[in-house]
């Protein structure tokens, strides 16, 4: 035969494949074979993929990632909650009740209220202190079944499509949801002080407005099980007052040398990794307000006033806000400007 068997073994070794996994397997991660055409047991192939050019945007002012000891916190306290909403409802409704945290996290309340079915029993909460709003989603249906236990029924509820609550049912769930509701503030009474008082039902996500779209919330999810009836449960409290309690709680929660010194580096590093983050700097004027006609009628040689004194300093602005204040000037054949004061004003 031409070429040989060694010749031949070569060419397989050498060949590109691409199978139909996805995985691309080049000639230098290809199997080596013997001169039989036998693969060889020491050549095992490295498969590689291609490596992914997205970049997602990371908020440090808003992070959607709870630290690990805050959720070991908040997962406490919602467990102890949902045990105190079980016992509740059992002794209101006169059927077995459990309710089981499934899991906590934060999004944004834009995100919360897509992910929500519509129609669905939106029951809205003021919480104390802060005056902000708290929502606890679960089907209609759900309350349903509980109106009907509270009247002796079955728990057969009524699952008609559309179906809203009435005047007396209203009164009803809400009584049922203050007095389950209560046991919040014992069972966060290790971070704060937590008390909500329920308000009205809404029954379309989309147009519930409890906070800004972009705005972080805290998410726990909940299994709720009343009788034979099993229904998924939502409970969202608004992210900021929870973070900040949790942040003060830190300095009370007692750590080992190791985790203060990993703390310490781990600080160090993401400071020296933000020091070389490039920015982009400006120099600006103090904005004019002319109407849309004069910039619709602005032609080459106009002049456009300015309100800026020609003996104020200039704005040095980061992202939006002035860092500095600076007098315009020269630097070789180029503009530049000389900082006079270094401050920090939202613009």
């Amino acid at each position: 035969m031409e070429g040989g068997p060694e010749k031949k073994s070569r060419a397989i070794a050498h060949n590109a494949r691409a199978p139909a996994d996805g995985w691309l397997v080049t000639d230098q991660d290809a199997p080596a074979v013997t001169a039989n055409g036998v693969p060889d047991a020491g050549g095992v192939p490295t498969p590689r993929r291609a490596r992914s050019t997205q970049v997602d945007t990371y908020d440090f002012r808003r992070p959607l990632t709870l630290v690990r000891e805050h959720a070991r916190h908040l997962e406490m306290a919602f467990e102890r909650f949902a045990r105190q909403f079980g016992n509740q409802l059992t002794a209101r409704l006169r059927v077995v009740s459990h309710l089981a945290f499934e899991q906590v996290a934060l999004q944004t309340y834009d995100e919360y209220v897509n992910l929500l079915p519509s129609p669905t029993a939106m029951v809205l909460c003021t919480v104390e202190h802060s005056r902000q709003t708290a929502v606890v989603q679960l089907p209609v249906g759900a309350t349903m079944v509980w109106i009907d236990y509270l009247f002796g029924g079955d728990g057969r509820g009524d699952e008609r499509e559309g179906r809203e609550l009435t005047e007396i049912e209203l009164t009803l769930v809400r009584d049922l949801l203050q007095h389950s509701l209560a046991d919040l503030e014992y069972a966060f009474a290790g971070l704060t002080r937590l008390g909500v008082t329920v308000q009205g039902v809404q029954y379309n996500p989309q147009f519930v407005q409890a906070t800004g779209a972009s705005e972080t919330v805290l998410v726990a999810s909940f299994t709720l099980r009343v009788g034979e009836r099993e229904d998924a449960v939502t409970f969202m409290l608004p992210a900021d007052t929870m973070l900040a309690a949790l942040h003060a709680a830190d300095g009370a929660i007692a750590h080992s040398a190791e985790d203060r010194q990993a703390a310490a580096a781990a600080h160090a590093d993401l400071e020296l990794a933000v020091q070389g983050v490039p920015v982009r700097v400006g120099v600006q004027f103090a904005p004019v307000t002319v109407h849309p006609r004069d910039v619709l009628s602005l032609q080459v040689g106009d002049v456009l006033p300015l309100s800026h004194p020609s003996s104020t300093p200039l704005d040095v602005v980061v992202d939006g806000v002035v860092l500095a204040r600076a007098a315009i000037g020269s630097h070789g054949p180029r503009l530049a400007c000389r900082v006079v004061t270094v401050e920090e004003i939202p613009a």
